[in-house]
């Protein structure tokens, strides 16, 4: 008796023994969930950023909205919440954090928030002279966070595919290097900058665009596993905006997703009981590119919005032959890493501030209480960043889905640091989410800082030490590779 009950206990531990190196450690279904969350503001005139001069929009053309896309894998659950935003600051995104994951459980590190950079959505942190309402501000964090909470509660099964396409006729370098000879005054009182930002439609003083463009159109995509319905598509382009509206607007990332959504037709009658469809935009790589053609003749007059709809039609097309070679996967493993890296502050010297200060009590304002002068502006910003401190936290963030690698960047990105990371990934697709999980300004190369130019020029919008940006890919780059030892284990 004694015997078989041992060989019993034996057979047991046997079984258990199989089991565990046989059956799989998580749940084998992929689930995905999306949801629109509405962030428009509600009281007017509303604090608009994007110019050097604080502006206010008086009503509303298109809303803004927190775009969420939730992925899971049966162990994994990871987040994209696309913000509507010129720029999102560091604060909002971690209290954002922080409450969508005591409400569902996913780790802060496996969320990502992202501002897409319309120039003409209500502000959400200081830039130059505007300040954002802090009203609206306040209730930010909670809004956006139900956008996360919503899209992991329409988690349903499906299937996911991600693939390039190119455009390269909406992207233009906007950097321009100054002709042998030419020189022009920047607002430190210098002349020796060698880089100038929008030069204007053939300006005989420049001769060539400093930098590259990048033509991808990376695209990211899931339906429904059981009716094969659209429920997201993602995509992530190099374009820094496009403007036109007067008014609240998202922009061509907004008219871009609704284009996506119309070829898809996500709207069809059948799926009218369910989730609806999300579409949207991320700003890849832009913080030199625009959508401006300075070599060629300036344009005739165009309509409000004229060239968003063109831009987003333009992308569109591209988008969409990267989706028509998907091929759609019933299962991909997740994966995320985020790490804060500390970086020096570019302050002004102790005379360069006493400079500052003398400019700002001999400058006027104008009527609207601001500054039009761009040395006094600059000086403004001098004295401004002087209060922060001599070094700050950057948020960097990697994500895997499969075999296709991101890497998120708190900054406006130059072109050259995402080909970088494209190079220095271990997976076979890259690509880069810029202006993600808050705001340190632009991210110039440190030759770029070397050329001078307005992305470089002291600034609350540039303020990172000279060699951030190699210091940045370096980490990323060691993220990256921790998640691929991680996807062998």
């Amino acid at each position: 008796m004694k015997n078989s009950i041992l060989r019993g206990v034996t057979l047991v531990w046997v079984l258990l023994a199989f089991a565990s190196v046989a059956a799989p450690a998580y749940a084998a279904e992929f689930r995905a969930g999306a949801f629109a969350q509405p962030i428009t503001p509600t009281k007017f005139p509303a604090p608009v950023n994007g110019n050097m001069k604080g502006a206010f929009a008086k009503d509303v053309h298109d809303p803004m909205h927190a775009r969420c896309l939730a992925l899971f894998d049966g162990k994994t659950e990871l987040v994209f919440c696309i913000v509507d935003a010129c720029l999102i600051p560091r604060d909002i995104c971690e209290r954002t954090k922080q409450i969508a994951s005591e409400k569902t459980g996913i780790p802060a590190a496996h969320i990502l928030i992202s501002a897409t950079h319309t120039h003409s959505a209500a502000a959400m942190t200081p830039a130059f002279q505007s300040d954002p309402d802090p009203e609206y501000v306040a209730a930010l964090p909670e809004r956006i966070a139900q956008g996360i909470v919503q899209a992991h509660a329409n988690l349903e099964p499906a299937e996911i595919g991600w693939g390039l396409g190119k455009d390269p006729t909406q992207l233009f370098n906007r950097r321009w290097f100054v002709k042998e000879g030419e020189t022009y005054e920047n607002p430190f009182g210098s002349k020796a900058d060698r880089a100038r930002m929008n030069p204007g439609y053939q300006n005989p003083a420049v001769t060539k665009s400093i930098g590259p463009v990048d033509p991808t159109v990376a695209v990211l995509a899931v339906r429904s596993s059981t009716d094969k319905r659209p429920l997201a598509f993602f995509a992530n382009y190099g374009l820094h905006y496009v403007g036109g509206y007067p008014a609240i607007s998202a922009d061509y990332f907004a008219a871009f997703a609704e284009e996506i959504g119309a070829r898809l037709k996500a709207g069809d009658a059948r799926y009218k009981n369910k989730p609806p469809f999300l579409g949207a935009m991320t700003n890849g790589t832009s913080g030199d590119v625009n959508n401006v053609n300075f070599a060629g003749p300036a344009p005739g007059p165009r309509q409000a919005g004229e060239q968003i709809l063109v831009v987003a039609k333009s992308v569109a097309e591209a988008a969409m032959k990267a989706y028509d070679q998907i091929q759609f996967r019933p299962h991909v493993t997740l994966d995320a890493l985020a790490a804060d890296i500390e970086l020096a502050v570019r302050k002004a010297s102790p005379e360069e501030l006493k400079r500052a200060r003398e400019v700002l009590e001999t400058t006027p304002k104008d009527n609207d209480g601001q500054y039009s002068n761009q040395s006094a502006i600059y000086a403004r910003e001098a004295v401004l960043l002087d209060a922060y401190p001599d070094r700050v936290p950057v948020k960097l963030q990697a994500l895997r889905i499969g075999d296709l690698s991101i890497a998120a960047i708190p900054c406006e990105v130059f072109v050259d640091i995402g080909f970088d990371l494209k190079k220095r990934t271990p997976f076979r697709q890259h690509f880069t989410v810029s202006l993600a999980n808050g705001y340190n300004g632009y991210l110039p190369t440190t030759e770029h800082h070397h050329y001078g130019g307005y992305e470089t020029w002291r600034a609350r919008s540039s303020y990172l030490e000279v060699d951030a940006a190699a210091k940045i890919t370096t980490h990323l780059a060691g993220m990256l590779a921790e998640l691929q030892k991680r996807a062998g284990q």
